[in-house]
């Protein structure tokens, strides 16, 4: 034997992750763009970092290395800048693959729509998950990984979801920025972590005071829960064949709204097994660990996630994984039927804070979720310490971001401050979210609110629980409450004035002319 030979095989990476970055309309007027410049909801910004560092470190950890990360066209500029720019230590140890669909923010395509359109870049077992939610340290995603990686292979299951339990926010944001989360009511099996139901827009609008569950979907699992605490994280780990199926239902434009219901479905629906279950159940994604599962001790066998053909509701043509023959012969013993099932874990909210940043009212709590577990330390470069005056308060709860300066008897109380801000004089500011390069004038007062960056606040100024538009500037002694704020009604509001001061013109100029005639 010649050991200097090495036949070595390619590595197969196990999962692509898949990261789907939007417009972020529930952000509006935050993800608005700033004039010719567009703010992709994935640089926003929480406690200082753009919130796709955090699904991004979240992969790191897991050891997950390739990344396909799906943006709107306009968006691809400055999300590339911010991949190349070694701002975290995440990216640098992952392969991105930047890829842009076209769109507007007007008119934009459904999950499942980009999906099918990049289909032929995911070519092996995949995760889904979206550029806002932000995950625990309690949380590992290797939790959900190994759920699916031992599942998949033990018994055909198709996918594995995330729901987390959500918290009620300390102080509720106004109406006017827009409706918080709706509950969604699903129905799991708590034994085998199998996810039964999602109750759909549509299923809502049928029957909006009753749950309709199928008699085969109780025949199967008949300790079933049901509640409306969780909220979907959108992340989903799926075998490469739900694809396929996904390319078949052509109807579909939402994933997690309409597919990912219908696709629950197939483990306790014959109709749909038996016409979908060879597309999904393809044995070529199952991997090779399938026979030691068979074998191992640990591995129980029961009714429910391996249903037999004598308790099966199903016909004969119920669809099978094949496993490899055993070395007794006995290949009949090892045909394990494919469950179709998709699994779950749920998150409890004592177990650690979850969200998704998909609304104003989530966004501003995570801010302060991070200010809870932060302490205020004064920079400790030279530059950045002298930009900040000796009689300035700033809570221990609060972050402020470099090359920010701050004047005299300024007041900061559980506030994230972005960089490069300037804040003058008796400013106060408590419980807000400031992006980088906004400029306070003297004696303005903040309570509750986001500002976009770029934005300008003038002298005495008062803002509470407003939203702005990266850009827009308040009048000095303004009052507002409530408000999101559009540059374009700030502009319109200066048109007005400017025709009015017009207006006065050509009436003095016809009064003037009207006394030279007499």
């Amino acid at each position: 034997m010649d050991f200097e030979v090495s036949h070595s095989q390619p590595n197969v990476r196990e999962f692509l992750a898949v990261i789907l970055s939007g417009f972020g309309n529930e952000l509006v007027p935050l993800s608005s763009d700033h004039g010719d410049e567009p703010c992709p909801k994935a640089l926003l910004p929480i406690a200082n970092k753009p919130m796709l560092d955090y699904p991004l470190a979240w992969l790191e950890q897991s050891g997950v290395k390739d990344v396909l990360l799906i943006c709107p066209t306009s968006h691809r500029s400055a999300i590339s800048h911010y991949i190349h720019s070694d701002t975290s230590s995440a990216i640098a140890t992952l392969r991105i693959n930047l890829q842009t669909f076209d769109e507007s923010q007007d008119l934009n395509s459904g999950t499942s729509a980009v999906l099918k359109h990049f289909s032929h870049l995911i070519q092996q077992d995949f995760i889904l998950l979206p550029c806002d939610f932000i995950p625990p340290p309690s949380l590992p995603l290797n939790r959900i990984l190994n759920k699916f990686r031992t599942e998949s292979v033990s018994d055909g299951c198709l996918a594995t979801t995330c729901w987390f339990e959500a918290q009620r926010p300390d102080k509720a944001g106004p109406e006017e920025w827009g409706p918080s989360s709706p509950a969604v009511p699903i129905v799991w099996d708590e034994q085998t972590g199998t996810l039964l139901h999602i109750d759909t827009p549509d299923d809502a609008d049928r029957n909006v005071e009753e749950l309709d569950l199928r008699m085969s979907l109780l025949n199967w699992y008949p300790r079933t829960k049901l509640s409306t605490k969780f909220q979907d994280s959108h992340v989903y780990v799926c075998r490469r064949s739900v694809l396929d199926a996904l390319g078949q239902k052509h109807h579909l434009e939402s994933f997690r709204e309409e597919f990912i219901p219908w696709l629950c479905k197939l483990q306790y629906q014959s109709t749909k097994r038996e016409k979908y279950g060879g597309v999904v159940a393809n044995s070529s994604n199952t991997a090779s660990q399938s026979m030691a599962l068979h074998h191992s001790t640990s591995q129980v066998v029961d009714d429910i996630t391996h249903p037999v053909a004598s308790s099966s509701p199903l016909n004969d043509k119920d669809i099978s994984l094949s496993i490899p023959p055993s070395p007794t012969g006995h290949e009949t013993d090892l045909l394990v039927q494919a469950s179709l099932r998709v699994g779950v874990v749920l998150h409890k909210a004592t177990a650690g804070y979850a969200a998704r940043a998909n609304t104003l009212h989530t966004f501003l709590e995570l801010n302060r979720h991070f200010l809870s577990k932060t302490t205020y330390t004064p920079p400790t470069d030279p530059k950045d310490r002298a930009l900040l005056d000796p009689k300035i308060q700033i809570s221990s709860d609060s972050i402020v971001g470099d090359s920010t300066r701050i004047e005299e008897r300024t007041t900061i109380k559980r506030s994230v401050i972005g960089n490069h801000c300037i804040i003058g004089k008796m400013v106060k500011i408590t419980g807000c979210v400031l992006q980088d390069h906004c400029v306070l004038a003297d004696g303005a007062k903040l309570d509750g609110c986001i500002l976009g960056k770029n934005t300008k606040i003038g002298a005495k100024a008062e803002l509470s629980r407003c939203v702005t538009q990266a850009g827009y500037e308040v009048d000095a002694g303004e009052s507002l409450k409530n408000e999101k704020l559009d540059v374009s009604d700030w502009t319109a509001h200066s048109d007005d004035g400017a025709d009015g001061e017009s207006d006065e013109e050509e009436q003095e100029e016809e009064s003037d002319e009207s006394g030279d005639t007499d």
